[in-house]
């Protein structure tokens, strides 16, 4: 084996078309391009520019509204509250992600109305709806 005799694998290279060479080559009179229009001109296979910027810009699909860019809180449900947290316990993020009720990276948490609630606990640095503060108060636990 030399490098003399080294070729690439049947059928791995394919020539290149080659276009515009008379009626004898097999690709005469419109040089395989077709009949008229836009592809067939030179200079016509950079892209189709007939519609315009304009309808182009139109036909485009539009972004409704707009995705804020601020960090949502984490939402607990305080079915798993009563279910995690023993009576009297304080809540805060710290002991939420300790018992794994919310991911380590999470900034701010807020707890949901679903669920009962019968323990005393105590809401510390976690934000949570008003139905679910009026049944802590209700139960006997404190919000700071």
């Amino acid at each position: 084996m030399q490098p003399n005799t080294i070729k690439p694998a049947k059928g791995s290279k394919r020539k290149s078309k080659r276009v515009g060479r008379g009626n004898a080559s097999g690709k005469g009179n419109y040089s395989a391009r077709g009949m008229k229009g836009q592809r067939s001109r030179s200079g016509g296979k950079s892209g189709l520019k007939i519609k315009g910027a304009k309808n182009i810009i139109q036909s485009t699909p539009k972004l409704r509204g707009f995705k804020s860019l601020a960090t949502k809180p984490a939402t607990i449900i305080l079915g798993n509250i009563e279910k995690k947290f023993a009576d009297g316990e304080v809540v805060s993020m710290v002991t939420l992600k300790e018992k794994r009720l919310i991911n380590k990276t999470v900034k701010s948490a807020k707890v949901v109305l679903r669920g009962e609630l019968t323990k005393k606990i105590i809401l510390d640095g976690v934000g949570s709806t008003k139905s679910v503060g009026e049944k802590i108060k209700a139960v006997g636990g404190e919000i700071k």
